[in-house]
C-alpha cells in the first residue's frame, strides 16, 4: 500500500506541475498580492512539482524529494489561504472546498513525510 500511495503522490505532483504550464491562469490568481513575479513563481512551482514528483519515484532521490515536497507544501500554503480568503475569484469552486484545502496541506505533508 505504501508503494502504491507513493506512486499516486508522485504522479499527482507531476500532473499538477504540468498543469502549471498548460493552464497557469488559476495558479496566478491564487498568488497572494504581496508576492512579486506571479507568473515566474507559478512556473517555478510547476517545475518543482514535476521534479519532486519524479524524484519521489526514484529510490536514490526519494527521501530528498519527500523533504522537498514538504517544503513545497508549506511554501504554497499562502496561495491556498489566499483562495479561501477570496472565494469570489474562484466561483467554480464552492467556498467550503477552498477552506478544506487548508487542512489538506497537513495531510499532504504527512503523506510526503512517510517517504523521508
Amino acid at each position: 500500500m505504501k508503494t502504491v500511495l507513493m506512486y499516486v503522490l508522485g504522479l499527482f505532483m507531476v500532473a499538477g506541475g504540468i498543469n502549471h504550464f498548460v493552464n497557469p491562469r488559476p495558479y496566478v490568481r491564487m498568488m497572494p498580492p504581496y508576492l512579486p513575479w506571479h507568473g515566474p513563481l507559478v512556473f517555478l512551482s510547476g517545475v518543482a512539482e514535476v521534479l519532486l514528483g519524479v524524484g519521489l519515484l526514484v529510490p536514490a532521490t526519494r527521501a530528498v524529494s519527500a523533504w522537498g515536497l514538504i517544503a513545497l507544501f508549506v511554501a504554497i500554503f499562502p496561495a491556498n489561504l489566499q483562495m479561501a480568503l477570496q472565494p469570489e475569484r474562484f466561483k467554480k469552486v464552492p467556498a467550503h472546498l477552498l477552506w478544506a484545502r487548508l487542512p489538506l496541506q497537513v495531510v499532504l505533508i504527512a503523506w510526503a513525510w512517510w517517504y523521508t
